[in-house]
């Protein structure tokens, strides 16, 4: 673990899986505190923040969908709770994958992949 990041706070959105757990892990290597947020797989999440802890970094897994309000409000408040409202690193890796034939998909499909 390098220290280059001490101090510094990192919310990592869709940190559970795939790119953003690699993000949340390699933030944490480098000494930040991270954040993992998930949508519903709590499992993956803490699979996560165990592996960053056991390393000797510090991380929390939090719920919450920020493709809702709701999830952002939640986010806003662990960020407060956890961080002391300090964020200094965000990594917006948050997305849905949603398998659909071209032709069976429409402008509400498209706009929930590409903009939710």
């Amino acid at each position: 673990m390098s220290n280059e990041l001490n101090g510094k706070f990192a919310l990592v959105t869709g940190g559970s899986r795939g790119i953003g757990a690699a993000t949340a892990k390699e933030l944490a290597a480098r000494g930040a505190t991270v954040m993992v947020n998930y949508a519903g797989n709590k499992s993956a999440a803490d699979a996560v923040v165990g592996e960053i802890v056991s390393r000797g970094g510090t991380a929390i897994a939090v719920q919450a969908d920020v493709s809702e309000e709701s999830g952002v409000v939640r986010l806003f408040e662990a960020i407060d709770q956890n961080f002391g409202g300090q964020l200094d690193i965000l990594v917006n890796n948050a997305g849905i994958y949603e398998t659909a034939a071209i032709q069976e998909s429409g402008v509400e499909h498209f706009d929930k992949t590409m903009w939710a």
